[in-house]
């Protein structure tokens, strides 16, 4: 869900960004500074946020009722677990997705406008295709970190309420590191890489693809 979301958020964020002109640089180091960020830091930072007591998300839903628990229920902790690892990534995507708008020919546009194609057909016609290598490699990245994912949920969360949030990273600590079971840690750990590994070859395999559509 959040590599999806940051997906869609990067790419209205590149394409705003692409249209900028003085302000590109300026706008650019003000979305880098979450990314920049410690994850433990900005983990932190979070953790304020949905404090039960003092936290501006609880006194922004107190203001419409009665504020949940947000790191104590399931769901408002998977929720608040997404917004913040979407706050922090979503510049990452921007800016990748961002250096291959920049490689789109102006002459691609001119040529869309000329066979009389509005700003919806030309973005799914002629930006869209020639973006898609650009997408792999950020969906590739992004996927590889989503599931190595360990920091973020491990200071907010802990994994909990229960295992609602427990990554499998968190899920292999604690086996290995807690439980002191050996066996079952390295089959979490060997299963993941093999999950993460398998991914990497359909993204390339992809990437190789639409390269060479490209190229023909």
């Amino acid at each position: 869900m959040t590599v999806t979301v940051e997906l869609v958020l990067g790419m209205l964020v590149a394409i705003v960004l692409e249209r900028l002109g003085a302000t590109r640089g300026w706008m650019l180091a003000l979305m880098l500074v979450p990314w920049s960020l410690v994850t433990i830091v900005n983990a932190q930072l979070w953790k304020y946020v949905y404090d039960s007591t003092y936290g501006v998300a609880t006194w922004f839903f107190a203001l419409f009722g009665e504020a949940p628990v947000i790191l104590g229920e399931p769901v408002p902790a998977i929720t608040g677990l997404m917004l913040a690892d979407i706050w922090k990534t979503t510049p990452f995507v921007a800016i990748i997705l961002l250096a291959g708008l920049v490689q789109i020919s102006e002459d691609h546009y001119e040529a869309a406008e000329l066979d009389g194609a509005n700003a919806w057909q030309t973005f799914w016609r002629v930006v869209l295709p020639q973006l898609a290598p650009t997408l792999t490699i950020a969906v590739l990245f992004r996927v590889l970190q989503a599931f190595g994912v360990f920091d973020l949920p491990f200071v907010l969360t802990n994994g909990g309420p229960g295992t609602s949030t427990q990554s499998l990273a968190i899920m292999g600590y604690k086996v290995l590191f807690q439980d002191i079971n050996i066996g079952p840690g390295a089959a979490i750990a060997t299963s993941t890489a093999v999950i993460v590994a398998a991914g990497c070859l359909l993204f390339l395999r992809a990437f190789r693809n639409q390269a060479k559509g490209g190229e023909a």
